[in-house]
């Protein structure tokens, strides 16, 4: 599992890049996998106001549905278009051409209730059954 170490991570297998006061935001390499081949994915609006925890998005793969939750509340500046045409990038580059929004966070102080990368390899690890 690819796990990068200068992002941030939710307990809903998103993770967030800040970009100065901005946040990209994706899902993780480890949800990615879970979710199989993306088919799918539905972006958020631009302009919409999202709440941290509130599904904003959805990705459908050759399994299921899946909500996308906003790792942080804010206002979605940028969508990824890019998925629209190739939702395979999810799958091919999570923390790359795979993320699915920028947000511009309201509240600065959610970020540190967000998971390292220690972090949420252990939370995975504790979640997965073995």
């Amino acid at each position: 599992m690819n796990t990068p170490a200068e992002l941030r991570y939710s307990t809903d297998h998103e993770w967030v890049r800040l970009e100065g006061v901005l946040a990209r935001v994706g899902i993780s390499d480890f949800a990615q996998d879970a979710l199989g081949d993306v088919v799918y994915v539905e972006l958020p609006e631009i302009g919409l106001k999202v709440s941290a925890n509130s599904a904003f998005a959805e990705i459908e793969s050759t399994k299921s549905v899946s909500d996308v939750f906003a790792p942080v509340s804010g206002e979605v500046l940028e969508a990824n278009d890019m998925l629209e045409d190739q939702p395979e990038l999810v799958n091919e580059d999570p923390y790359g051409d795979g993320w699915i929004c920028v947000i511009r966070p309201t509240d600065s102080s959610e970020l540190e209730n967000l998971m390292d990368a220690d972090g949420y390899e252990s939370f995975v690890a504790d979640e997965s059954p073995e």
